[in-house]
């Protein structure tokens, strides 16, 4: 995909969502790290409806701690693996008061020290909490890098690295949300919703639905 035709992409999904916003709820970034390490393979809607009674007893290191695991259990059961994250969220607690104070740090070599806390998880607080120009491949970003032709790779480090090469700086800031909120709502997994597309005749996503082919028969 060329620069021309990749910077237009950017700036429809801009046009559509001037400000993007992450879905899930939280106030700090002690809430948005939790909330992100709740997240993995759940929903957002998921973890924002467990996190909403959570914080409200424990949104900071100490109160976490206080609140102790069988109860943080409890408190997420509902969100898949629970016991796993719930092991991580109190032992990246304890971490975050005897290493940085309390504070979410705001190197990813340090957020990536934490338990739980891999690169994407990463990526999401380093660019919604501290305004990092990161990119977090998700499933999401991945299909629609690939589908797209923005920024093909065989796993998400290799997209990632190349959408963070070719996206013009003007799009760093948002290009995670845009992204994808993209692939959450349009470009989805089994019937991508090409007829409502924005970027329909930008994409290079050969196999469009019927609707769409039967629209433009001929597009490019």
């Amino acid at each position: 995909m060329n620069p021309a035709r990749r910077r237009e992409i950017y700036r429809r999904l801009r046009a559509a969502n001037p400000e993007p916003r992450s879905e899930l709820a939280f106030r700090t970034p002690y809430e948005l790290l939790v909330a992100v390490v709740l997240s993995a393979q759940a929903t957002d809607r998921s973890v924002n409806l467990a996190t909403a009674k959570l914080f409200a007893s424990a949104n900071t290191p100490q109160a976490m701690l206080a609140l102790g695991e069988p109860r943080l259990r409890e408190a997420i059961r509902t969100i898949g693996l629970y016991r796993t994250k719930a092991k991580n969220v109190i032992a990246l607690s304890r971490l975050l008061l005897e290493r940085h104070g309390g504070e979410v740090p705001a190197r990813r070599e340090d957020l990536e020290s934490l338990p739980g806390v891999g690169r994407k998880t990463a990526s999401v607080v380093l660019n919604v909490a501290f305004g990092e120009p990161a990119i977090a491949v998700d499933t999401h970003i991945f299909r629609v890098a690939n589908r797209t032709g923005m920024a093909p790779g065989k796993n998400p480090l290799e997209v990632e690295r190349k959408l963070l090469r070719f996206t013009p700086e003007e799009f760093r800031a948002h290009a995670h949300h845009w992204l994808i909120l993209h692939g959450r709502y349009v470009c989805v997994a089994r019937k991508p919703r090409c007829p409502d597309c924005p970027i329909r005749d930008l994409c290079d996503f050969r196999p469009k639905t019927r609707a769409y082919n039967a629209i433009f028969p001929r597009d490019p």
